[in-house]
């Protein structure tokens, strides 16, 4: 785990699911509660229902469909959020996300969370976790309408914050949204070694990860921010 040059960093970019909440909840929906709702609610086996929902979701991964609440309601004739809401007792904070972004905010740096998570989505989460308390601003790709795996999404994000890249740490447990991001030219990334807490650490590849974020502290409390930012 490297120590980051906080007094170049500006602006701090973060992800939600995966990276300050436990990917838990979202994988455990999408393979296993879904599919068995699915299967009730549709009159089929839960063998039979995988076997449905897998090319759909092969089909529409990394894609804004992927992230929408609305598209999979419609598409799978079920109430998405509703089925969310079932099992929302397993949404959690990873470990130590509140000392950072305590240690973020009261070292002045702009704080905002960046997701592809529909807004319904978002809103079911900050009901379970305070998170909102901590940012500048939400932002959800929806917003912009291209998931952070495009770049367009990073024109966008740029043409509303006005920040500069090079100047920004961004923290995502997802490859192909960090190397997005590194082509876009964000000048500090990190990739989240144990997004889902059942299993186990991933590999991260070509990026560092952060295990502990109680790692990323040393430096912040006296990094400031550049002047006139």
């Amino acid at each position: 785990m490297p120590v980051l040059a906080w007094p170049d960093i500006d602006t701090v970019l973060l992800d939600m699911d995966g990276t300050l909440l436990d990917l838990h909840f979202d994988n455990h929906f999408w393979l296993h509660h879904l599919p068995r709702r699915y299967a009730e609610v549709h009159g089929v086996s839960l063998a039979m229902a995988e076997m449905e929902l897998q090319p759909l979701f092969e089909t529409h991964a990394g894609q804004l469909n992927w992230y929408c609440l609305d598209f999979w309601s419609r598409e799978l004739n079920l109430p998405i959020l509703e089925l969310k809401h079932e099992i929302a007792d397993l949404i959690a904070l990873r470990p130590h996300a509140d000392t950072f972004l305590a240690a973020v905010k009261a070292a002045g740096k702009r704080l905002v969370l960046i997701t592809n998570a529909h807004r319904d989505s978002l809103s079911l989460k900050l009901e379970r976790i305070a998170l909102a308390p901590w940012f500048d601003r939400l932002i959800t790709s929806h917003d912009y309408g291209y998931p952070k795996e495009a770049a367009a999404f990073w024109d966008a994000l740029q043409a509303d914050l006005a920040f500069d890249p090079a100047r920004a740490l961004f923290i995502d447990d997802t490859l192909p949204i960090l190397r997005s991001a590194r082509a876009y030219g964000i000048g500090h990334l990190l990739a989240v070694s144990e997004p889902d807490s059942r299993k186990g650490r991933k590999n991260t590849e070509e990026f560092d990860a952060v295990e502990d974020f109680r790692a990323l502290l040393p430096g912040l409390a006296h990094a400031g921010v550049a002047p006139g930012v």
